[in-house]
């Protein structure tokens, strides 16, 4: 009711008015806004970067007028954990992401893409595998800005890794920073944070970031919490210590007085299921306490990360490197094939990535399916398979519960990512296979979750998709349809929405997304993108 009101008020107010022509009108839009309320009938205008005016319906005058005829319309959405870093500085058009409407990609779990040494940018190019590309700058700030004057379609901002911030300092070691390196490393925090970063990220199951201690993240939590940012982390365990590793973050969160964010939530493995009651429970308390803690999720019941993460602690230590040269030795080998002990089954380890030409015949063949076809146990398999890629290599683990999905889908404080690059369906992506959370994992919320299964209502799996994480990262201008917000604007068909990527045939776009415009300028139109790049580098709350 307030809405028609709002809307009658402004249709009064434009008549008495000399008409006003935008740059652009979206016309007979259903208008989401973002704030998880029953939708309305109106127009938007849009003045060069930024939403103008919004009115009853077939009232504004535009130099551009755009029928949207009743369907769906919504802030852009904000993906909270992307893995585009590499593929934007390929091709900036963003195109698995956008297709389904997501104008902000949020990086740096972790590891971010500053800052770098020179030996750390030396490693970075050594790394590369398919796509190559020059190391034009040193700090976070210089990286983002490096996106945006080289052309991007999407926005981008980023955490800082403490992974980073770790190898920047002490290296691959696993050990405790001395007093005068975690000085160091808060400088080189405070100065990420002062430079536009969103706040500071940890992946615990990952070298070196693994090496920080609970103390060494409460210290640098606690600058990033000088500069209103947050501490967002890959918890170091989601299955079998899951509650464990739960209760670190939310000490980390307690100690350093910082908001906090758990990675793509979820209970890792069938016998650990069950925890997940457990871990909500304790959120849920946290959060009613007064303690500002939410998670985000991708939308499948199977995570995708290096098979080298079954090895056991001592093999991995150090950094790939280290541990491509440990194994290479036979009694490590043999004794990493001893002890090795499957987190997630191995017929459940899908291969989808190798460095290999030779070996990217196994794309899309299960550990398993490899091991009878050598004559070799899964554990004596995967070793062999490093060793020969000499990688990490990328699988995709079924390891999760679909109920599970839908129970963590229906949190109030739930935000959705993709923990993935944002391709296009040719060219060097297609090399290589992927999780179809590439091409799928915002657009099941409209449609699978919403639409198909009413695990949740429309308008505030939209909430969940652009305000909350906007709120949550203390965004200015964005994730809300709101006069003065930057003109972030997806137009959808709620009918039509639907995922097409799977896991045997993941480059497939998503469907049913009709327009995304990023700061005023259309970016996708009638389906198809326009080659637009107009997405900026945006700022966390620590920036000047």
């Amino acid at each position: 009711m307030k809405y028609l009101l709002f809307s009658l008020i402004l249709l009064l107010f434009f008549s008495c008015q000399s008409p006003m022509k935008f740059d652009r009108v979206l016309q007979d839009a259903l208008i989401y806004d973002g704030n998880g309320e029953t939708p309305y009938r109106g127009d938007i205008g849009i003045s060069g970067d930024t939403i103008a005016a919004i009115a009853a319906a077939n009232t504004l005058e535009g130099k551009e007028v755009v029928p949207v005829n009743g369907l769906a319309t919504a802030p852009g959405f904000i993906n909270m954990l992307s893995w585009a870093n590499v593929a934007l500085l390929e091709d900036g058009r963003s195109q698995s992401d956008i297709r389904q409407g997501v104008t902000l990609e949020i990086l740096g779990e972790g590891r971010s893409m500053g800052p770098l040494s020179e030996d750390m940018k030396q490693e970075m190019l050594e790394n590369q595998g398919d796509i190559k590309f020059d190391i034009q700058w040193t700090t976070l700030g210089e990286y983002l800005q490096y996106l945006e004057d080289k052309g991007v379609s999407t926005n981008v901002a980023s955490f800082v890794g403490n992974g980073t911030l770790r190898r920047h300092v002490i290296g691959y070691e696993n050990r405790p920073a001395t007093p005068a390196e975690l000085e160091q490393m808060k400088v080189l925090t405070r100065q990420a944070m002062e430079q536009g970063a969103v706040g500071i990220s940890s992946a615990l199951l990952y070298a070196p970031s693994m090496y920080a201690s609970t103390k060494e993240l409460i210290a640098l939590a606690k600058e990033v919490a000088k500069y209103d940012g947050m501490y967002i982390s890959h918890i170091r365990d989601e299955g079998d210590y899951l509650l464990e590793s739960l209760d670190e973050l939310l000490q980390i969160a307690r100690e350093a007085g910082v908001r906090s964010e758990v990675y793509h939530l979820k209970a890792s493995a069938q016998r650990n299921w069950q925890k997940l009651d457990t871990a909500i429970a304790k959120i849920d308390s946290a959060r009613t306490a007064g303690l500002p803690v939410g998670a985000d999720i991708y939308t499948y019941n199977a995570s995708s990360t290096g098979i080298h993460v079954q090895l056991p602690d001592w093999a991995r230590e150090g950094g790939i490197a280290a541990m491509l040269e440990r194994l290479e030795d036979p009694q490590n080998r043999r004794k990493a094939i001893a002890e090795l002990k499957f987190r997630n089954a191995p017929e459940t380890i899908l291969l989808v990535g190798f460095r290999s030409q030779e070996l990217r015949k196994y794309i899309g063949k299960y550990l398993t399916e490899v091991a009878a076809e050598w004559g070799r146990s899964p554990e004596e398999t995967l070793v062999d398979l490093i060793l020969q890629d000499q990688s990490r290599i990328q699988v995709v683990y079924f390891s999760m519960s679909e109920e599970n999905i839908k129970k963590k889908l229906a949190l109030p404080w739930v935000s959705f990512c993709s923990d993935a690059g944002s391709y296009t369906n040719e060219g060097v992506f297609i090399k290589q296979s992927t999780h179809p959370r590439a091409y799928g994992s915002f657009i099941r919320v409209l449609g699978k979750f919403s639409r198909d299964e009413g695990v949740i209502a429309l308008e505030e799996g939209i909430r969940k998709l652009t305000s909350l994480p906007a709120d949550n990262l203390k965004l200015q201008k964005r994730g809300r349809l709101a006069v003065g917000h930057y003109a972030d604007i997806v137009v959808f068909d709620p009918d039509k929405v639907t995922d097409k990527a799977t896991f045997t045939d993941p480059h497939q776009y998503a469907e049913g997304m009709l327009h995304v415009f990023v700061n005023g300028e259309q970016v996708l139109k009638n389906g198809e993108h326009t080659g637009a790049t107009p997405g900026r580098f945006v700022k966390g709350p620590g920036f000047p």
